[in-house]
């Protein structure tokens, strides 16, 4: 899985410029090219989301916005790789999805293998 870390600017609601997405939707086709590809999706600002923290049998609800931007996601993929070495290689080759600074963080999915 990989997460595009929020920032003050996406959390502001700011979009992408046409660039921007011109070069994404090509990094997407690489992606979809390569097979690697099986999902990905900006997210909406936290001011448009909620928590719901858990306490044994108790619930809360908080309504965003949130305000540690570093703990926030702006957007995610998964990919279908082999290590996490391509992941990283392939991430270097991302345009940076924020207009300044930006970090991506490569997270890998359990799956039923890792159980048994």
């Amino acid at each position: 899985m990989i997460i595009v870390k929020a920032t003050k600017d996406s959390e502001a609601g700011l979009m992408p410029s046409a660039e921007l997405l011109r070069d994404m939707g090509k990094f997407n086709q690489d992606l979809v090219d390569a097979g690697i590809f099986v999902a990905g999706d900006g997210l909406q600002a936290s001011s448009k989301g909620a928590r719901v923290a858990f306490s044994g049998q108790d619930r809360a609800v908080t309504m965003g916005p949130f305000p540690d931007t570093k703990d926030l996601v702006a957007g995610y993929w998964i990919w279908n790789v082999k290590s996490i070495d391509e992941a990283i290689e392939w991430v270097k080759r991302c345009p940076n999805p924020m207009p300044g600074p930006s970090d991506i963080e490569i997270r890998q999915v359990f799956e039923a293998k890792d159980f048994t």
